[in-house]
């Protein structure tokens, strides 16, 4: 019987693989004991702060290289914003902020930042009017990375129409103006008694002596040249604006910047005309989502809706002037095709806070569309393109169509007018000048009475 000292030990009766799973195991149950240090989250960092300025909000934008959670809360006595940023700290970014504020702002009077608590900076708003904010996040998109929005809106928006009627004036052939004239100077409901004015103790209220009701005078016959057509409205619609750009020049012109430059030319001449007056969906910098522009257009009861835009393509060769109508059954090119599909996404680039609309009434909005619409947008377009081939060459010589998103009122003519190719350096060193600014507006001006006076509107005032 061999001698137990000399058997071998216990560990080496094992297999070699055997032997060494065992060491990782127990290499693997000494590293669970050791201490877990935690690491530091990083802060995000502030790529950019912008500020957008207008009558009818006003959005504040951080650019970030990643997504932050954000919580706001608003004050009153005196009106306040309060936004608690979460995983930031205190930059000299934030700065740029304080600074970009304008006293004009109409809503904001100044910015306060400071650094609430760990990794949460807190912005305080004070404001000149009671708001209704709203608070998002956009995903990278185009040349931007992650944005936190801050739009001020005011809590009772003034309707579109009566901010029209205010910036030009009630007109005496305008029967909308003359019934809000009525309703200012008559503020109570026919049949309502006024209430006699307080008398002092002891005194006799006298009755309130009541005029007697004029004369009617005598009926006049009615004769054609005495009727009076209604004002035409017209809805010029500067595209992009604000967050989204448009198409930029190889010179750095921005499309949203010449476009709307154009339809301050073309407002004036609208304005200069009798019984015609021009709306526009935007007057400043500012974004205005597709569907917003068309019901704006559509509030103020616009006779015709008009586009704006500078067309741009990969190759700079390409140049001339485009119109466009809507088509219910696909593009009329594939051009027509991207093009749309381009200034559809305009939303994703300025930044629409989904979960603050209403979907459905959006889609019902969207799919609206008619048949005498788009025959009507044909006609107004075809006047507008001979117009324009006048004073620049075409890139097509006929009305083009797709499904634009911005085009579909159901009630209005609606045309996009593709004034040239930024993306050209000729015809961007043309959309940059004013005499040629001057002779786009001329043209479609001339294209709009032409195609009034074949098309008279139905309604009149007699």
């Amino acid at each position: 019987m061999a001698d137990r000292t000399e058997l071998p030990p216990r560990g080496l009766w094992l297999k070699p693989e055997a032997a060494n799973r065992r060491r990782l195991i127990g290499a693997a149950a000494t590293l669970l004991l050791l201490p877990v240090i935690p690491r530091m989250a990083q802060a995000a960092t502030i790529l950019a702060v912008r500020t957008w300025p207008a009558d009818e909000y006003t959005r504040i934008t951080l650019e970030l290289d990643s997504e932050l959670k954000a919580e706001h809360f608003t004050l009153e006595g005196p009106h306040r914003l309060v936004v608690d940023i979460q995983g930031l700290t205190m930059t000299r970014t934030l700065d740029d902020l304080i600074r970009k504020v304008q006293p004009d702002d109409p809503y904001i009077a100044s910015v306060r930042v400071a650094q609430n608590r760990e990794n949460v900076v807190r912005l305080v708003f004070d404001l000149k009017q009671s708001i209704a904010p709203q608070v998002f996040t956009l995903k990278p998109v185009g040349e931007y990375q992650y944005r936190l929005v801050l739009d001020l809106y005011p809590k009772i928006a003034q309707d579109p129409i009566v901010a029209l009627l205010k910036k030009q004036g009630a007109m005496d052939d305008d029967p909308l103006a003359k019934i809000l004239e009525d309703i200012a100077n008559n503020p109570t409901t026919p049949g309502e008694a006024v209430p006699p004015a307080p008398t002092a103790p002891g005194q006799i209220a006298l009755p309130t002596p009541q005029p007697s009701p004029p004369a009617k005078p005598a009926p006049q016959p009615s004769t054609p040249s005495r009727a009076r057509r209604r004002t035409l409205t017209i809805a010029l619609d500067p595209g992009h604006g604000g967050e989204d750009p448009g198409a930029i020049g190889p010179g750095g012109t921005r499309e949203k910047d010449v476009v709307l430059q154009i339809a301050k030319r073309l407002q004036a001449r609208i304005d200069a005309t009798p019984g015609m007056r021009a709306y526009m969906t935007r007057d400043k910098d500012f974004f205005v989502p597709l569907h917003v522009r068309v019901q704006k257009a559509r509030r103020v009861r616009a006779d015709l809706f008009i586009s704006i835009h500078a067309d741009a393509w990969i190759k700079p060769t390409a140049r001339g002037s485009s119109v466009f109508a809507l088509s219910e059954r696909g593009a009329s090119s594939t051009t027509a095709r991207m093009l749309a599909s381009r200034e559809n996404a305009a939303d994703l680039i300025g930044g629409v806070n989904i979960g603050a609309q209403d979907r459905q009434i959006a889609k019902v909005l969207l799919d609206l569309s008619t048949t005498a619409q788009i025959n009507d947008s044909l006609k107004v377009g075809s006047h507008l393109l001979e117009e324009i081939k006048a004073i620049n060459r075409l890139h097509k010589p006929r009305v083009e169509q797709a499904g634009f998103a911005v085009l579909r009122a159901p009630d209005i003519p609606s045309i996009l007018v593709e004034t040239a190719f930024i993306s050209n350096p000729a015809e961007e060193r043309l959309l940059r000048s004013s005499a040629h600014q001057e002779k786009l507006a001329i043209a479609m001006m001339t294209g709009i009475e032409r195609y009034f006076a074949a098309n008279p509107p139905l309604a009149s005032v007699g």
